[in-house]
């Protein structure tokens, strides 16, 4: 579950990041209060799916930003599992021995 978790917000963030870095023009984005959405909901789908991320904003800051399923799901998708992520790790081949605690674990009243 935590990875799930992780990798979704992973995504969310490099989404936001690429939103951030991105001019109005680019990507297709555009900006949209949430008046405007409420009336354009339809064209602001349209958009999403044809030009790219639509940003809507509340009060002057970025509120939510609709994204086309597409583009949804290929920033999204899982690649590889958890036993791919480790045969990829860089401490694979690095030699480093771990040794397992042989001691008692601490005793404790219940």
């Amino acid at each position: 579950m935590w990875l799930i978790f992780s990798t979704l917000m992973t995504t969310m963030t490099i989404l936001t990041i690429t939103l951030e870095n991105c001019t109005e023009g680019e990507m297709g984005a555009q900006n949209w209060t949430v008046a405007e959405a409420k009336a354009k909901f339809s064209e602001i789908i349209d958009r999403a799916m044809a030009e790219g991320p639509q940003t809507i904003t509340r009060n002057g800051r970025t509120a939510a930003v609709v994204v086309g399923a597409e583009e949804w799901k290929r920033k999204t998708e899982r690649v590889g599992t958890l036993a791919d992520f480790f045969a990829r790790s860089p401490l694979r081949d690095s030699g480093l021995k771990l040794r397992r605690s042989k001691d008692h674990p601490r005793k404790i009243e219940l």
